[in-house]
């Protein structure tokens, strides 16, 4: 019976993780648009789900769409590669670093 309750725990816990939004942690260097709100530098939670990230230093708070691409290469730290649009720059991407993750933005 005790084995039983520990398999199905285990079960239970694994699942969970599945489902379990990732986060990490970026640091923006320069200010940067994202989803129409402009975001001063400093570091900023991301927390991922299926087609969204998330955002937040403090009280800011920013939701955008994303599309999760695996990528051939491991990426040895996080890194945020910008686009230029007419002077305001905008996060095209964002590469997890330990992971071969990357978060284009939509």
């Amino acid at each position: 019976m005790l084995k039983r309750i520990l398999v199905l725990s285990a079960i239970f816990l694994f699942s969970v993780g599945l489902c379990a939004a990732k986060t990490f942690t970026v640091r923006l260097h320069q200010p940067t648009e994202i989803a129409g709100q402009q975001l001063k530098p400093g570091n900023y939670k991301v927390e991922l789900t299926e087609s969204t990230a998330t955002l937040t230093n403090g009280r800011v708070k920013v939701e955008t769409a994303i599309k999760q691409e695996q990528s051939d290469e491991r990426f040895s730290t996080t890194s945020v590669r910008y686009t230029d649009d007419n002077g305001k720059m905008k996060i095209r991407e964002i590469r997890v670093g330990g992971t071969n993750t990357k978060i284009v933005m939509n």
